[in-house]
C-alpha cells in the first residue's frame, strides 16, 4: 500500500470513529458506551480505535471540538467587519455572529445533564479540553490571516476570549438550565457582550456587582445571570 493510500485509509478510519462516537452520544444521550460498541459502530477493530485515540475521553473531546468548531467555521468564512478591524474586532465579530447556543446546549445535555445541577468534574473537563482545541484552531486561522502578527500575542488574545467563553458557559447554564430558546440566546448574547467589554477595557474596570438571586433579580433578568451591559 502506498503512503498516500495508507494516509487516506487512516483518515477514513479516524473520521469513522469520530462520527460513530457522535452518533452514539446522540442516541444514548451521554457517553456511556464501550470501546467495543464504538468499534462495531465504526466498522473498525478495537485495536484501530486505540491506534487513533488514547481513550474514550479523547474521542469525546474530538466530538465536542467538532461541534464547538462552528465558531471557527464562521471565522474562516467571514471577512473582517471593516478594513481597519483589529484582530480583536475579528474575533468579537465571530463570537457575536456564531450560533454557539445550539452546540453548547447539546453538549451540556448529552454530557450527562438531566437537571439543573452542575456538570460532573469529568464532563466539565471534557468541555474545557474542547474549548482549548477550538482556541488552537482559532489561533492558527488568525495567524494565517495576519502573517506579521506575534504568535504569542495571538495565542494570548484568542486564549483569553475562549477561556472567557468557557466561564460564560457556567453562568449561562446557571441562568437557563441549558435550554435552547430565545431567552437562553439573549442570556448568552448579553454574557458575550460583557466578556468583550471586559476584554476591551480591562478586567480591572469590573464593578464586582454580585449576580442576582430569584428574590432580588429585576424582572426579565434570569436568576443567576450577570447584569447585562447596555448596548
Amino acid at each position: 500500500m502506498t503512503i498516500g493510500r495508507r494516509a487516506a485509509l487512516r483518515e477514513k478510519h479516524h473520521r469513522a470513529i469520530v462520527d460513530a462516537a457522535a452518533a452514539l452520544m446522540q442516541e444514548t444521550g451521554g457517553t456511556a458506551f464501550t470501546v467495543d460498541e464504538l468499534a462495531h459502530r465504526a466498522d473498525v477493530s478495537r485495536r484501530t480505535v486505540f491506534n487513533h485515540f488514547e481513550s474514550l475521553d479523547e474521542i469525546v473531546i474530538t466530538v465536542c471540538s467538532d461541534i464547538l468548531g462552528t465558531v471557527v467555521d464562521t471565522f474562516e468564512s467571514h471577512t473582517a467587519p471593516d478594513a481597519d478591524a483589529t484582530m480583536f474586532d475579528e474575533l468579537a465579530h465571530a463570537l457575536r455572529s456564531t450560533d454557539l447556543v445550539t452546540p453548547i446546549a447539546y453538549l451540556t445535555r448529552v454530557l450527562g445533564k438531566d437537571s439543573d445541577d452542575e456538570l460532573t468534574p469529568r464532563h466539565a473537563a471534557l468541555i474545557g479540553r474542547a474549548f482549548t482545541e477550538v482556541s488552537g484552531r482559532m489561533s492558527a486561522e488568525l495567524l494565517r490571516r495576519h502573517h506579521d502578527a506575534d504568535e504569542l500575542d495571538v495565542r494570548l488574545l484568542v486564549g483569553s476570549l475562549m477561556s472567557g467563553a468557557l466561564v460564560l458557559h457556567g453562568y449561562w447554564h446557571q441562568a437557563t438550565g441549558g435550554a435552547d430558546d430565545a431567552r437562553s440566546r439573549q442570556v448568552w448574547a448579553d454574557l458575550v457582550e460583557r466578556l468583550l467589554a471586559a476584554a476591551r477595557t480591562g478586567y480591572g474596570a469590573a464593578t464586582g456587582t454580585p449576580t442576582g438571586t430569584p428574590s432580588d433579580t429585576p424582572t426579565g433578568t434570569p436568576p443567576g445571570a450577570p447584569t447585562p451591559i447596555s448596548h
